[in-house]
């Protein structure tokens, strides 16, 4: 995703963010549900980062974008494929502990993803 250099950091941030959500919609509902909230989660959580941090946070969530826009097709739903991308062995090496809690707790929301986002709290 190439963002116009006159936007602003919080405008490029904010249309990322709406982009993401806007490409949720082609999920099916469970995995929209639960996608949804941990985008939420994650640029909340991102709000105060330094620029390098930032940078690096936004590069990446771009690129799911750009990845998910691939995967969806051209009328942005999922039909029957597969949404989605394997992780590697040496990618869950370079992880942070929070960032495999994070993805332990991402993966144990997607086992029942029949119950609702409020259930969960």
């Amino acid at each position: 995703m190439v963002v116009p250099s006159t936007l602003s950091h919080v405008q490029s941030v904010r249309m990322l963010y709406k982009t993401v959500l806007r490409l949720h919609r082609g999920l099916p509902v469970e995995l929209k549900a639960i996608g949804d909230q941990y985008v939420r989660d994650e640029f909340r959580r991102h709000r105060e980062a330094a620029p390098p941090e930032a940078g690096v946070f936004l590069q990446e969530w771009a690129g799911y974008a750009l990845r998910l826009a691939q995967q969806l097709g051209v009328r942005g739903t999922h039909r029957s494929r597969p949404v989605g991308a394997t992780i590697t062995e040496q990618q869950l090496d370079q992880m942070s502990e929070e960032q495999l809690h994070q993805l332990h707790e991402l993966y144990q929301e997607t086992q029942n993803p029949s119950r609702s986002p409020d259930a969960a709290q």
